[in-house]
């Protein structure tokens, strides 16, 4: 059994001394959760769970389950504010970890992660992390987990939050219980760039409130691979050809995919047209978080907004 060696953590995790690993399950005090492939599901109920989010973000991540090369690169722009040396002695929770791409890159800086996904993509998690012996992996809702406050040393909540039928900020807060750190990273407003990026998004929200009912594989693998190909991928050209006259970065989507592969394009296109529901926040909402906080830090660095609470 995976968890046999690992009582002691889960005692920490839900805070409580009784727990017992058995060969199908874990029984925490009187609760008792499921458990296969060595994924602990304490998804208590469904009745709050957005169904379609949870479709899209499983299927996503069976579709698009490798590990890139360019996820290194990305790994790299979200943990520009976290010092990596820092969690050698640190158990991370990644929240909403769907592939587990940023916890393959994590596993070699910190004692113990704990990944959490609401989806079937946390068996995918499973598998891209089978060498890893020090994870633990969860599949439930990130809004109600029945974690203790302070189980882990720092949080990672990338791309996760904006997705959710609650305001997004607010779920910040709630999640910061779990860590005196918490690494987040939220759609941003378009609050730094000329006025007709924001027109365009317009646009994109009108195609994506249809899109996002069509639920044939066939058809999101199709249209994800033509947006790639088809739009993505010459608005990138177009950019490279005006970097010189200073211009590439006015031209949308040309400064966060240079340099991405195909396939690594095609799956934010899944992502950006077949989720329902897309929050976007200005940097000057996530610092005024700072009323709640005693220190939130906003990269100015791509992928905007990420950034640090420090509670």
């Amino acid at each position: 059994m995976y968890y046999q060696n690992k009582v002691g953590a889960l005692q920490q995790i839900f805070g409580v001394a009784d727990v017992e690993v058995k060969p199908h399950s874990v029984r925490v005090g009187g609760a008792e959760f499921p458990v296969r492939d060595d994924v602990i599901d304490v998804m208590a109920s469904t009745a709050d769970v957005a169904e379609d989010i949870q479709y899209t973000f499983g299927a996503e991540w069976q579709e698009h389950r490798a590990i890139l090369l360019e996820h290194a690169t990305e790994f790299a722009q979200y943990f520009d504010l976290v010092d990596l040396r820092s969690l050698r002695d640190a158990r991370v929770c990644d929240l909403g970890c769907g592939s587990g791409r940023w916890s393959f890159f994590l596993k070699d800086y910190c004692r113990e992660i704990v990944l959490v996904d609401f989806s079937e993509a946390i068996y995918v998690a499973r598998d891209n992390l089978r060498r890893a012996d020090h994870c633990l992996f969860f599949k439930g809702d990130v809004l109600s987990l029945p974690f203790a406050r302070d189980f882990a040393d720092l949080i990672v909540c990338l791309g996760v939050l904006h997705h959710l039928p609650v305001p997004c900020l607010d779920a910040v807060k709630s999640l910061a219980r779990f860590a005196p750190r918490s690494l987040i990273y939220l759609y941003y407003a378009l609050d730094n760039r000329p006025a007709f990026f924001r027109a365009l998004l317009r646009v994109v929200d009108g195609a994506r409130s249809t899109l996002n009912r069509v639920r044939s594989p066939r058809f999101r693998q199709a249209f994800a691979l033509f947006g790639a190909i088809g739009v993505y991928r010459p608005l990138v050209a177009l950019g490279h050809l005006l970097e010189p006259l200073g211009l590439g970065r006015h031209v949308p989507l040309h400064d966060v995919y240079r340099g991405k592969s195909t396939r690594r394009i095609q799956q934010d296109v899944y992502d950006r047209f077949f989720t329902r529901i897309e929050q976007r926040v200005s940097r000057a909402q996530i610092e005024a978080l700072g009323n709640d906080f005693t220190e939130v830090r906003v990269s100015s660095a791509l992928p905007y907004w990420h950034f640090l609470i420090i509670r």
